[in-house]
C-alpha cells in the first residue's frame, strides 16, 4: 500500500513583525507543496528519503531519536516528521514504514515548509494508521507539532496548509477569519539565503521597540492600519489598492531594520519590471519577496531568476490532500 499526501505552503501578504505585537495579518496558501509518501514495511522500521537532498535517515518514535545514515545531519525538517508520526502513532497501532519527502519550496525562507511538511505527514500517518483524524483535528495537532519544535508557532500556517485559501488572522490572534476570495493571485517569489533566523529578527525588531517605543508602536499601528485595508482590497479585488499598500508595507519593513540589500534590490527590480507591488514576506533578513504581477509575470520571473532564485505561485484554495493506492 502507497499513501501520498501533499499540503500547500504559504506566503505572509501583510503583517509580518506586527502580528508578534497583537495586530492582524493576512496570509495566503500558495500551490507550492510538501509531498509525503509512505509504503508499508512488514518490520517496525521507519526509514525516510527526502527526494533531491540525498538524505536518508531511521526514525525511532520510541525514544523520539534521528539517525541519518549516509552522514547528512540536514535533520531540521525530519524533527517535524518524527513529532507528527509519534502523535498520530499513538493513536493508533504501531507500524513500520518507508517515507519520501519532496518539498517544491525552499526550506528556510518563510514560505510554510514546516507546517506544509506536518500536515501533509499528520495527513498521510491518518489513513496509515487508520485513525480517522478530521480535517480541524488535523489542523490543531498540526500546530502542537510546531509549538513542540519551534516552541512557539502561529496557527496560521498549518492553518492555510489544512484549509488552503486566504485566512485573516485577527487583532491578538484571537481569531482566524477565511477571507472570501475567488480570483487568483498572481505572484512572483524570489527568495535568498537567509543571513538571520526569525528568533533573532524579532529580538532585533523588540530592541528598536525599547529604544524608539513610540516610532516604532506607529509603524505597527500604520501596519494595522495597511493589513485592514489590504483585507477590504483582497476581497473587492482592487488591484491598484492592493498593490500601493504593499509597497507602503514594504518601506515599513524597511525602517524595522529586516530588509537586507539582496532584498531590497529583487523588491525594487519587480517594480521596474512590471509588478504592480512587491514587498519582504516573512521574517525578513534574507528569505522571500513576494512580487504581485497581473501583468508581466514572465518579464518579472526572468528579472528576479538573474538576481537570485525565483519561482510564479498561484494562491490555491485546496488544502491537505491524500491518495491511497493497493
Amino acid at each position: 500500500m502507497h499513501i501520498k499526501a501533499s499540503a500547500p505552503g504559504k506566503v505572509i501578504l501583510f503583517g509580518e513583525h506586527s502580528v508578534v505585537y497583537g495586530k492582524p495579518a493576512i496570509a495566503v496558501a500558495v500551490k507550492k507543496y510538501a509531498h509525503i509518501t509512505i509504503k508499508e514495511r512488514v518490520d517496525l522500521q521507519i526509514n525516510l528519503e527526502i527526494m533531491g537532498l540525498g538524505v536518508l535517515a531511521s526514525l525511532n518514535l520510541e525514544d523520539e531519536t534521528i539517525s541519518c545514515k549516509n552522514n547528512r545531519m540536514e535533520t531540521g525538517i525530519l524533527k517535524y516528521v518524527l513529532k507528527a508520526l509519534k502523535l498520530i502513532q499513538d493513536k493508533g497501532p504501531t507500524k513500520g514504514m518507508d517515507i519520501l519527502l519532496e518539498i517544491e519550496m525552499p526550506v528556510g525562507a518563510g514560505l510554510g515548509s514546516s507546517a506544509a511538511v506536518t500536515v501533509a505527514t499528520i495527513a498521510a500517518a491518518n489513513k496509515y494508521y487508520e485513525t480517522d483524524l478530521k480535517l480541524d483535528e488535523i489542523a490543531k495537532l498540526a500546530h502542537q507539532v510546531e509549538l513542540e519544535v519551534q516552541g512557539a508557532a502561529s496557527p496560521i500556517d498549518t492553518t492555510l496548509s489544512t484549509y488552503g485559501g486566504a485566512l485573516y488572522l485577527g487583532r491578538n490572534t484571537n481569531r482566524i477569519e477565511k477571507l472570501p476570495l475567488n480570483w487568483e493571485l498572481p505572484l512572483v517569489i524570489g527568495h535568498t539565503p537567509r543571513e538571520s533566523n526569525t528568533a533573532e529578527l524579532i529580538k532585533k525588531v523588540h530592541s528598536k521597540m525599547e529604544e524608539y517605543p513610540s516610532i516604532i508602536y506607529h509603524i505597527f499601528k500604520s501596519m494595522e492600519q495597511i493589513t485592514e485595508e489590504a483585507r477590504d482590497a483582497l476581497i473587492e479585488k482592487n488591484e491598484k489598492k492592493l498593490a500601493e499598500l504593499m509597497n507602503i508595507n514594504h518601506g515599513l519593513l524597511d525602517a524595522l531594520g529586516v530588509n537586507t540589500p539582496v532584498l531590497s534590490e529583487m523588491v525594487y527590480a519587480a517594480r521596474e519590471t512590471g509588478a504592480l507591488g512587491s514587498k519582504i514576506t516573512g521574517a525578513g533578513g534574507g528569505g522571500s519577496i513576494i512580487a504581485y504581477c497581473p501583468v508581466k509575470i514572465e518579464e518579472v520571473l526572468r528579472k528576479l531568476q538573474k538576481i537570485e532564485n525565483a519561482f510564479k505561485a498561484h494562491i490555491t484554495y485546496e488544502g491537505v490532500c491524500t491518495n491511497i493506492k493497493e
